[in-house]
């Protein structure tokens, strides 16, 4: 059973920059497409960012274009997320969820994932 961790979110001051990591400790990750996705309260659920498993493809809202960038450590089993510039309303739960999907079932994103972790609060308030 695959078991996602986010960590690194807390609180940050508007402009700050906080990276955040995602990893399996009994499921090497080099074969799953990982997406990063937040919801604030009261709001749904939003995709922020995923990569494809070999990282060769990524893709970002734009919402966050340009301040949050994906990148995968296949060798530590981990995905990151870097947000800089970040913003009062970038305040949310962060999740990170992973889908099988080998290179062979093509190099985009999937559009659903199947494994979720508990997030990680990002709190952007000065």
């Amino acid at each position: 059973q695959l078991r996602l961790v986010e960590s690194g979110g807390g609180l940050v001051q508007p402009g700050g920059s906080l990276r955040l990591s995602c990893t399996a400790s009994d499921v090497t990750l080099d074969e799953y497409a990982i997406g990063w996705f937040r919801q604030a309260p009261g709001k749904e659920r939003e995709g922020v960012s995923c990569i494809s498993s070999g990282g060769g493809s990524t893709f970002t809202a734009d919402s966050v274009k340009g301040r949050f960038t994906i990148s995968r450590d296949n060798a530590k089993n981990t995905v990151y997320l870097q947000m800089n510039s970040l913003k009062p309303e970038d305040t949310a739960v962060y999740y990170c969820a992973a889908r099988f999907w080998p290179v062979a079932y093509g190099t985009n994103c999937p559009t659903n994932f199947a494994s979720w972790g508990r997030g990680t609060q990002v709190t952007v308030s000065s």
